[in-house]
This record gives C-alpha cells, sequence and structure tokens, in this order.
C-alpha cells in the first residue's frame, strides 16, 4: 500500500518550517530574489529593487511562437509593462516521458531579451484551473499510475490527485527540469520569478473522495501540524483560529476529530494536501534555479461551499500552507474585482489587500481586471501595502484584446515534439517578408496601461519610499468617496475633484492615487481622478497652503523636470470662502500632463 503524501514528508516539513514569505536567496547574489528591505520585502533582479509591472496574454498563446512574438512587441511598446507573465504548458515541454523539447521556453527568453522584458512564468504542470488540462497525454491516460481525484458518487474527475507519490514526482521532475533548462540558457536573468501551478483544487465537492483520499482523512492529523498550530496558537489567522478552538483546540486525532465536522475541515485537509504536493514540486525546482515561487490564488467566499476550488492557499487556510509549503513565497490572489450593493470596488479591494498581506504575505497579483479596477487597486496596493508589482489579465486587457483578434494575428504553431515550427496562415512566419503588424492603439489606452506609465515613471521613488514607510496609496469610488490619510507632517484629504473648473460629479467612478513624502514640507503625488487638501498635523500655524506646486516627470537619470508651474486656477477649489483652517486651494490629478506632480508647502494662520 502507498504511503499518504503526508506520511512520505513528514520529516522535510518538520525540518523546514519557516513562513511563506521566507526570503529567496541563493548563493549568487544576481539570481533574482525576494529581499527584507527597512520596512518591505522587494523583489531584488539583478542587484536592485524592481517593481514588477505586468501582463499576461492568453493561457495558450506561446505554443504559437510569432504570436507569442507579438504580444511581447506590443507589451514592451504600447502597454507600458516591464514584465510578462507567460505560461508554459507540462505537455509542451514533455510530450514524452523523460524526452524535453524546450523549444518555446528558449524563444520566450530570447523575444523577452530584445523587447527587454522580464518574465513571471506560469507553470501549467499538475493543474490550472483546478484541472489536469495540461498534464502530457502519457499521464492522462494511464490512470492506474497516475490517479486522479473523485467525486462521493464515484466519479472520477480530470484532476490529478494530491495522494498519490507518482503524480506529485513526475510534475516534480519536469519541473526541475524546466528551472535547470532557465538556469543554463537565462543567463541575462529574464525569469525573474515563477508560478506554480494554477488556481488548484477541488471542483464539484469540498474533498478528494477517492480510497486514497478516504483513507488519509480518517488517519492522525500528521504531527508537525498539529506541533506547529499548538506552538504558534496566539498568531493563527482568526477565521482559521475560530474553526480549531470551536473543536476544543485538539492536538491529536483524525482530521474531523480535530477541526470538526463539515466542510470546514474538508478544505483544511485539502488545503495541507496541495500544500504538500505543490511544496515538493517547488522545493525541485529550487534546487536547480531559485527563484521567487508563489501560487496563486481563484478567489472564494470565507468558507465558502461553491465556486471555487477546494484546498488553494485562500487567506483562510494560509496557516496550513505556510507549515505544509515552506518553500513557496507568496500567497497571490487573482485580483478579479466588483462591488455590491453593499459594499464598492474600492472597499473590496482594500479588503482584498489587507487579508493578502497578513502575516508578513508580499503582495503581488498575476491575474486582474484591466480596467479602472485594476488601475486603482495597483496604486493602493503598491502604495498602501508595499507590493512588489502588480500584472493585469482580465476584462479591458491583453487578454481581451488577442482574443478579440486573433485570428488577424501571427499563428505559427509549435506542435510539441515536431521537428520544426508549422506555418498555418504565413503571416511573419520563418522565411516570410511579412512585418509584424502594428502595436493596437487600444491597447496603449486601456486604464491598467495608462496607470503603469505613471507607476513606471516613479519606479525608483517608490521603492525607495517602501523601505521607509513614507508612502500611502488611496483608491476611492461612490461607496468611498473621500479618504484621510496621515502622511509625515500633514493629513491628505482626497476626494474627487470639484470646484470651479472640475463639474461636481466625478467624470470616473474610481479614483486613485500614491503619495510620497520628499521632505518636511514637500509631497510627490501621482494618480487619477483626485483632489488633494492639506491640513498640519503637527504643533504651530494651523493652516496650509501651496507654496510650490509643479507638474512633471523623471528624465532617464532620475532627476525631476517640471513641465508645468502651477497656480490659480489649477489649484483654486472654489470661489466661497475656504473652510476653517482651510487655504481654499488643492492638487488636482489627473491622467496626462497633470498625473505626477510635485508640492511644497507653508503654513500660516
Amino acid at each position: 500500500m502507498m504511503p499518504s503524501i503526508q506520511t512520505l514528508c513528514a520529516v522535510v516539513c518538520a525540518l523546514a518550517i519557516f513562513p511563506a514569505h521566507a526570503q529567496t536567496r541563493s548563493a549568487d547574489p544576481a539570481i533574482p530574489h525576494l529581499e527584507k528591505r527597512g520596512l518591505a520585502t522587494q523583489l531584488i533582479v539583478d542587484g536592485k529593487p524592481f517593481l514588477a509591472l505586468g501582463a499576461e496574454p492568453p493561457t495558450s498563446a506561446p505554443s504559437n511562437l510569432e504570436y507569442l512574438r507579438y504580444m511581447m512587441q506590443v507589451m514592451a511598446d504600447t502597454g507600458h509593462q516591464n514584465s510578462a507573465a507567460i505560461a508554459v504548458g507540462w505537455s509542451w515541454i514533455e510530450p514524452e516521458k523523460g524526452k524535453y523539447d524546450f523549444r518555446i521556453v528558449d524563444a520566450m527568453i530570447k523575444d523577452a531579451r530584445q523587447s527587454r522584458l522580464r518574465i513571471v512564468l506560469v507553470w501549467f504542470g499538475s493543474w490550472k484551473n483546478g484541472l489536469s488540462s495540461f498534464a502530457p497525454a502519457w499521464v492522462k491516460a494511464d490512470q492506474d499510475r497516475f490517479p486522479r481525484a473523485q467525486m462521493g458518487d464515484g466519479r472520477s474527475l480530470e484532476t490529478l490527485s494530491t495522494f498519490s507519490e507518482n503524480n506529485w514526482e513526475a510534475d516534480g521532475r519536469a519541473f526541475a527540469a524546466l528551472m535547470r533548462h532557465i538556469r543554463e540558457v537565462d543567463q541575462s536573468h529574464r525569469v525573474i520569478m515563477v508560478q506554480v501551478e494554477n488556481e488548484i483544487g477541488i471542483l464539484g465537492d469540498t474533498r478528494d473522495r477517492s480510497p486514497r483520499a478516504n483513507q488519509a482523512f480518517v488517519a492522525p492529523v500528521p504531527v508537525e501540524l498539529t506541533d506547529y498550530l499548538q506552538k504558534h496558537k496566539d498568531e493563527l489567522l482568526p477565521e482559521f483560529r475560530k474553526v480549531w478552538e470551536a473543536a476544543g483546540f485538539k492536538i491529536s486525532g483524525t482530521w474531523e476529530a480535530v477541526f470538526g465536522k463539515g466542510p470546514k475541515t474538508d478544505e483544511i485537509f485539502m488545503a495541507w494536501n496541495y500544500a504538500r504536493y505543490v511544496n515538493h514540486v517547488t522545493e525541485a525546482g529550487k534546487k536547480e534555479y531559485p527563484v521567487p515561487m508563489f501560487v496563486n490564488v481563484w478567489l472564494g467566499p470565507d468558507w465558502g461551499l461553491n465556486g471555487y476550488p477546494r484546498g488553494e492557499a485562500e487567506d483562510h487556510v494560509q496557516d496550513i500552507w505556510r507549515v505544509g509549503a515552506p518553500q513557496v513565497d507568496m500567497f497571490c490572489p487573482d485580483a478579479y474585482l466588483s462591488g455590491s450593493a453593499t459594499q464598492g470596488v474600492a472597499d473590496a479591494m482594500i479588503d482584498l489587500t489587507k487579508r493578502y498581506t497578513r502575516s508578513g504575505n508580499p503582495f503581488f497579483t498575476v491575474e486582474a481586471n484591466s480596467d479602472s479596477r485594476g488601475a486603482a487597486h495597483a496604486f493602493y496596493a503598491i502604495g498602501q501595502h508595499r507590493a512588489i508589482g502588480y500584472s493585469g489579465m482580465g476584462e479591458g486587457g491583453l487578454l481581451d484584446w488577442f482574443t478579440k483578434t486573433g485570428m488577424n494575428l501571427p499563428a505559427v504553431v509549435t506542435p510539441p515534439g515536431a521537428g520544426s515550427p508549422e506555418t498555418l496562415f504565413g503571416f511573419g512566419g520563418p522565411g516570410s517578408s511579412k512585418p509584424l503588424p502594428p502595436p493596437p492603439p487600444e491597447y496603449e489606452e486601456q486604464p491598467l496601461s495608462q496607470a503603469f506609465l505613471i507607476l513606471a515613471q516613479i519606479a525608483p521613488q517608490i521603492l525607495a519610499h517602501q523601505t521607509n514607510g513614507t508612502i500611502a496609496g488611496v483608491a476611492l469610488d461612490d461607496h468611498r468617496p473621500s479618504e484621510r490619510v496621515k502622511l509625515g507632517n500633514y493629513i491628505l484629504n482626497v476626494g474627487f475633484p470639484t470646484g470651479r473648473r472640475a463639474p461636481d460629479v466625478a467624470p470616473d467612478p474610481v479614483g486613485y492615487g500614491l503619495f510620497m513624502e520628499a521632505g518636511p514640507d514637500e509631497y510627490l503625488l501621482a494618480g487619477n481622478n483626485l483632489l488633494i487638501t492639506f491640513t498640519p498635523d503637527t504643533p504651530g500655524p494651523p493652516i496650509a497652503g501651496l507654496a510650490v506646486q509643479e507638474a512633471g516627470r523623471f528624465d532617464a537619470s532620475g532627476k525631476w523636470v517640471a513641465t508645468h508651474f502651477l497656480g490659480g486656477d489649477d489649484s483654486v477649489i472654489s470661489s466661497d470662502p475656504p473652510a476653517e483652517n482651510q487655504s481654499g486651494s488643492g492638487v488636482r490629478l489627473a491622467l496626462g500632463e497633470r498625473a505626477i506632480q510635485r508640492v511644497k508647502l507653508y503654513r500660516y494662520r
């Protein structure tokens, strides 16, 4: 009888219990890694902090080499990204057991080098969207050797079971081969992070109910898990701690004895087993090339019963993942956000970011809205929670655009194991003189691209201020129309634009901003659709006025270049007498020439 994965990994886990945000370091400091710098954990690339601003093309895009080249060109030329989240399917690189084909990987790295982009590699190994659709045919077809998860009625799912040594060893070997190849060919460090698997978990039931899974479910909870929970009892996240408390804080027994009966225990059980599986795969890859590695999370309701995979690293089970997958550096939510009748989109993004930065987890998302919601969230997460970056994929973004127009784009498909690429439409293919089409202007105009244009300008300043805490971010909508931000010696009163030169109703339902304290009375402000006024927060004269207000940019050397000296109509809020202890002037941020401003304040009575 094959032992359960928790038994096989017990010794390893007992010796390697680290927080999920442990710094990814190697003997070579030039290899991309996470590093704690002051108050921030930052991504270090080529020895310097790096703010990852990216996009993810359609998942199957890299299997078409010309299509991939075109998309990376578009991202580099019009999207203002410095990174691209590119998928690699297990079936693409190991179409036959033990025979590897890395042409797609080589083309990806070559294209990234030519377009000056970095790569966040997305490994579609055992799971993608909870299913095993990217596993090779030789794995899928051999169900006896590579068993699948089952539902309660006995039906098999198209999901490799976590309770199989063969499954996680095969995935781990392929991933190790991939990372070894990247180490050998990627001398310019194009690959800066890796997502291991994609949106893992059981769909259609609350847990795997195959015979092996049922056997593990009635076995004792592994000692390394209960020892960790007992040791860190007062540090556990409240949602998880409440479940354990309701069952009596037991430290031995079956899963139901320790955590109680019901779907919450099923989810805890699956979280442990997915964490152990992913930790094995991640560890195999890191032994070859230890760049930062993370898992993404298909967001679901807190302990919800349906609609999302069970067992992934949702924030309410991250304590389980921390002890079960110490090799995983970050838990990264897919930030597809929407509001409701009771909660606006701004509140939703604030809540999400707070939940996924608990226990020191660095914030990053590889999938997010590319409309104004994504733009606002990027500013808020980077400014308020020191996110290491942000990446868009969904509505209004790269995925939308290329999916709609894909038939008119290059189409050179590289079948796994084929001798040479097959030109389907002859568009820009090998030997073709037909050039690639120009980048689409509509992609450059999407809100997240415009937000990245601003963030890329001030990335060095952001990274410096993240380390010492002199930075803040806001996101506003009609549910949250204003915010008071304490930063330095002043309160920043942030709201939507109003006044003589602006309508009373904001032109866009979302506003966002990022603020940095550049000196005792000086601020660097960036964003869109905001009005900021200042209130002194230290003893002295009660009114703050604008001594200097400039719109501008930073040149290639990082020097501030003022393009407009603002005042008068640019800053006067109203012709009416100002409110008590207010000057009647403020800073309006808007996309374009007013998106980045530097102000110096003075005080009077």
